[in-house]
């Protein structure tokens, strides 16, 4: 007998080879209906395979991450085994299961798949599902797996199976379709009850520019209708939220293939955002006692290599810049840390003088192939609202909380009410990959867990996500139509200290390594502002929206008190315009709803003479007539007090 212990646990006795299937049907008829995969001993396994020892052991439902990602790998499967029957002689890269859905790259020969063909594979899907086909998975030799897809022609596989290590190599099975997979993957295909295939796009081989481009086909499926068509809906309202779609509408930035790819230019309305993001930190972090800094856009190569960075990084990122000096090379700065730890360097610190608190809305380059790009939130030039502590051992985990602090200040501004921390931790068993002593790690990795648990996040660990330099903690925030979005980061780093042999002297009079954290509440300038405009759908609260009030004069006679308005709403801070267009009055109450102004002014000649100004918001509509002056403390205030939703 085998004891197997439960999330809750508790502890039931199951014969060797117990399948975790069986350990469901023990528990309820209802629960083996619904669940997907199994969590052994943390990590994820079939339903049909035998369980020989005692272990941990988690039933997984669509409702767990790992239950969704087991579903859509299969549902990759499906898709495979579809286009293989429509498609003869088609080859197959790579299909794993993504955040929505799943995917797969395929290399189709001369044949050409296009959105007019996605009916038939999605019929050919369900007619594989009708059939309940079971899928198996089977342990098999490196020889055994080059000859199988060898024999077959496909080069793809084997030249992933050329880089595996014999006795590791598994493949799945169901019916005619067999592939080179580390699984985990559901027990038959009759769970997909719902398919939909969503595009088709290019897609280079391992993302080898020099390679073939093979044909990815990305799809989503469901084990119920109502999903899909619930998905659908969201999709669409994601197209209308979409932030490229926006920023251009409201004129917020831009990108120029003259400038280059992935090189956002900042309007001056996105300026005006940007730079209230920017005050609004720079606020916070003022209480927190942070210091400020600025460093150079490059950086000598003995720099990254020093800090680890070139032999990790060097391959991925732009060209080096060469000199007339021989041998003297430079990068473009692709993060901030190696220049913050050399401004610690320039002073002898003490113990007293820790915590080191260095803030930096810093300009990075990293290079990202032109298919990877989208609009703001995958760019090659992108501003972190970085910053790096520098703190004694025992102080990590107070500014752990710290941190964690501003970032609850800053999701709440934002309206972010639903987020969940993710904390990633090394991989169990590859420790390769990994910089630093285990003693370090494993210092960090609790430091982490106890921070969390001090304030009472929600979390979810994952193995092998963590950074190579040390442990990290993500905060997911879900936006205003449920999508997941990696946003605030913080990162414990024991290894930068030690590579730039950073010091500090202690109580003891004694030489000691600092302890380098790394964090980012926003992530990056770019990417967060994207966020937030697809959160707002570009109907920014007052005091973050670019244009806060626009003063409409119904005629040329009340010009001189509508400038008069502006200068006195300027005065207060606010950021005003006045619409000086011929336009009628409802055209320009048109346009200023379409560039999704907040509050809008009508001035007529009653109004100018009584003092009044008549009120409409974006969303509200008429608020009716109020004596200007009280207009603009009332504004004054929701922009100071930072509303989400209107005062007036």
């Amino acid at each position: 007998m085998i004891k197997i212990t439960f999330p809750d646990n508790s502890v039931r006795e199951y014969a060797k080879g117990t399948t975790a299937m069986q350990i469901a049907e023990s528990i309820s008829s209802r629960l083996a209906q619904e669940v997907l995969a199994a969590s052994v001993n943390g990590e994820v396994w079939d339903l049909s395979r035998p369980i020989n020892d005692d272990a941990t052991v988690k039933l997984l439902k669509w409702e767990d991450e790992e239950g969704k990602h087991a579903f859509w790998h299969s549902s990759a499967h499906l898709m495979a085994e579809a286009l293989q029957e429509l498609y003869p002689g088609i080859k197959f890269g790579i299909g794993p299961a993504i955040e929505n859905g799943f995917y797969y790259d395929v290399d189709p020969g001369e044949a050409v798949i296009k959105e007019g063909d996605f009916a038939a594979i999605e019929a050919k899907m369900l007619e594989l599902v009708a059939k309940k086909e079971e899928i198996k998975r089977q342990d098999i030799t490196k020889a055994d797996a080059m000859k199988m897809f060898g024999d077959r022609g496909e080069e793809y596989k084997t030249e992933l199976i050329s880089e595996l290590e014999d006795g590791t190599i598994t493949t799945y099975t169901q019916g005619s379709f067999t592939d080179l997979c580390r699984g985990p993957h559901l027990p038959n295909t009759s769970y997909l009850k719902a398919v939909k295939i969503l595009s088709v796009a290019g897609a280079y081989w391992r993302g080898d520019e020099k390679r073939k481009q093979l044909v990815r086909l990305y799809g989503i499926t469901f084990p119920k209708k109502k999903m899909l068509d619930e998905y659908l809906t969201l999709l669409e309202e994601a197209k209308k939220r979409d932030h490229r779609k926006i920023g251009k509408e409201m004129d917020l930035f831009m990108f120029s293939d003259t400038v280059g790819k992935g090189l956002p230019m900042w309007l001056p309305k996105g300026t005006a955002l940007r730079l209230r993001l920017q005050e609004f930190l720079r606020r916070i972090q003022a209480r927190y006692n942070y210091q400020e800094v600025m460093c150079p856009p490059i950086g000598n190569k003995l720099l990254y290599i020093t800090s680890g960075h070139y032999a990790k990084y060097g391959k991925d990122s732009f060209q080096p810049i060469h000199t007339p000096e021989e041998g003297e090379e430079y990068f473009l700065k692709p993060m901030n840390c190696p220049h913050h730890c050399m401004i610690y360097k320039n002073s002898p610190r003490s113990y007293k003088d820790l915590p080191l608190r260095l803030a930096e809305f810093g300009t990075v380059c990293r290079y990202e192939q032109s298919g990877e790009l989208h609009g703001l939130t995958r760019v090659r030039s992108f501003t972190q609202d970085d910053a790096h502590i520098f703190c004694r051992p025992d102080q990590v985990k107070d500014e752990f909380l710290r941190v964690m602090d501003i970032i609850s200040i800053v999701f709440e501004s934002m309206d972010f009410e639903n987020f969940e921390a993710q904390i990633s931790l090394r991989d169990k068993v590859n420790r390769e990959k990994y910089i630093g002593s285990d003693e370090n790690w494993e210092k960090a990795e609790r430091a982490i867990i106890e921070a969390c648990e001090e304030k009472g996040l929600k979390e979810k660990i994952k193995y092998g996500e963590a950074a190579f330099y040390g442990p990290k903690l993500d905060f997911m925030v879900k936006d205003a139509i449920g999508r997941r979005w990696q946003l605030g980061t913080i990162q414990v780093d024991y290894n930068l200290p030690e590579r730039f042999q950073l010091e500090y002297t202690g109580a003891d009079n004694q030489k000691h390594r600092p302890v380098m954290v790394h964090r980012a509440p926003f992530g990056s300038m770019e990417r967060f502002t994207g966020l937030l405009i697809e959160h707002f759908e570009g109907k920014f609260p007052t005091w973050l929206s670019p244009e806060q009030v626009r003063v409409l004069p119904i005629s040329d006679k009340v010009t001189d008190v509508a400038a008069a308005h502006r200068a006195a709403l300027s005065a207060r801070g606010v950021r005003v315009t006045v619409d000086e267009t011929p336009d009628k009055i409802g055209a320009k109450i048109r346009n200023a709803r379409l560039d999704r102004v907040p509050y809008m002014l009508v001035l007529g000649q009653r109004e100018a003479e009584d003092g009044t100004v008549s009120v409409r918001h974006r969303d509200k509509g008429d608020l009716g007539a109020m004596p200007f002056e009280q207009f603009a403390d009332l504004v004054a205030r929701e922009i100071a007090e930072r509303h989400i939703s209107p005062v007036i």
